[in-house]
C-alpha cells in the first residue's frame, strides 16, 4: 500500500477536514483508505492506497490542495487586505467574485508547483513556493479603490457573469456542477452559503429546479438577472 500524507497547521484544520471529504469519491474508487489525525500542533490526513493508484490519488489530491490554497487561502488573502466601502456580506461576495475570476489560472500555477512526494505541508509550500502568486493577489488588491461601493460590485459581477458559459443549479440549499456534482467550494472560506457558492462558481447561467429561498431568489434577480432561469 502507498501512503501519501498531507498537514495543515491546527488553526486551518478544516482545510484537512475539506479535504477528506473531497478525496472520498477517489480513495473508494481506487480501493483506498483516509484517515484523519488531529494533534496539538497539526491536523493530517493520511491516504492509503493500491500503489497501482498512486499517481491517480496524488492528481486528485493536487487538485483539491489547488483549490484549498486558490480559494481558502486567496480569501483570507483578499479578506485581510481589501479595504473598501462594502458591509461585511458586500465584501465576501467581492472577495469570492475576485477568487472565481481567475481560479482555474490560479489552480493550474499551483499544481505545477506542487512535487510528486509522500508529503504535503499545505501551510509551507504556501508560504515557501508562492511567493509569485502572492505578488500577484496583491496587484490585484490593489487595483480594487477604497472608493469601490454596491454599485461597482454589481457591475463587476454583471461584467464576469457576462463573459462566462458555465452553468451551475440550485436545488434546494445546494449549488450544483455541469455534470451535477455538489459545489462545496464555500466551505473554505469559513461558512458553507449558497450565494457565495454560486459566486464561486463563475456561472454564466443558473437553473433553478424548484423553489429557492427568497434571499437567494433576490440575490440572483440582483447579480444575475436575465442569466438566472427560474422552474
Amino acid at each position: 500500500m502507498e501512503e501519501i500524507t498531507v498537514s495543515e497547521r491546527k488553526e486551518r484544520s478544516s482545510n484537512i477536514t475539506y479535504l477528506y471529504n473531497a478525496m472520498a469519491d477517489a480513495v473508494a474508487r481506487f480501493g483506498g483508505r483516509e484517515d484523519l489525525m488531529f494533534g496539538d500542533a497539526r491536523a493530517a490526513l493520511r491516504i492509503c492506497g493500491k500503489i497501482t493508484a498512486r499517481e491517480n490519488l496524488r492528481a486528485v489530491l493536487r487538485e483539491k490542495i489547488s483549490e484549498v490554497i486558490g480559494v481558502g487561502y486567496k480569501y483570507e488573502f483578499l479578506k485581510g487586505r481589501l479595504n473598501v466601502c462594502l458591509g461585511r456580506r458586500e465584501k465576501k461576495l467581492l472577495c469570492a467574485a475576485l477568487i472565481a475570476a481567475d481560479l482555474e489560472g490560479d489552480k493550474a500555477y499551483i499544481r505545477r508547483k506542487l512535487e510528486r512526494t509522500e508529503e504535503y505541508s499545505i501551510d509551507g509550500f504556501y508560504h515557501f513556493r508562492l511567493g509569485a502568486l502572492r505578488e500577484k493577489w496583491e496587484k490585484i488588491v490593489a487595483y480594487i479603490p477604497n472608493a469601490f461601493s454596491s454599485y461597482d460590485l454589481k457591475k463587476f459581477c454583471e461584467f464576469l457573469v457576462g463573459e462566462s458559459r458555465n452553468k451551475i443549479y440550485i436545488k434546494g440549499n445546494t449549488v450544483f456542477g455541469e455534470n451535477f456534482t455538489p459545489l462545496r467550494r464555500s466551505r473554505l472560506t469559513g461558512e458553507e452559503d449558497t450565494e457565495t457558492e454560486i459566486m464561486l462558481s463563475d456561472a454564466g447561467f443558473v437553473y433553478c429546479l424548484g423553489e429557492v429561498e427568497d434571499s437567494v431568489g433576490d440575490f440572483l434577480q440582483k447579480y444575475y438577472a436575465e442569466r438566472a432561469i427560474f422552474s
